[in-house]
């Protein structure tokens, strides 16, 4: 077997653009429910500690019930992820709301 080494997508030199704190705020949310709903369809409940074998864990509240360190975990998955996209040439900008809709969905 080959030895991994990890070769993520070069982000360093990327900056996206001003404004996205809501949409990081958004996506982070929705990356704990994302997660969260997978543990709990494998049968974890919350706990006071991760087990394994109990299949307990900490982490499964609401987003906003999280330590802040635990939702800056999120949000810096979300940075680097929006910083891949744009790295990969993809632009991230709001969509003009047409009529009768909302700007945010």
């Amino acid at each position: 077997m080959d030895t991994y080494t990890p070769a993520p997508i070069p982000t360093s030199g990327v900056e996206l653009p001003g404004g996205l704190d809501e949409l990081v705020e958004l996506l982070a949310k929705h990356n704990h429910d994302h997660w969260a709903r997978q543990r709990l369809e494998e049968g974890w409940v919350h706990g006071p500690a991760r087990s394994d074998a109990l299949r307990t864990h900490p982490g499964l509240v609401h987003y906003d019930d999280l330590s802040e360190s635990e939702k800056e975990y999120d949000r810096t998955s979300v940075v680097e992820t929006l910083r891949a996209i744009v790295s990969l040439g993809y632009e991230i900008r709001l969509r003009k709301a047409q009529p009768n809709e909302p700007a945010n969905r």
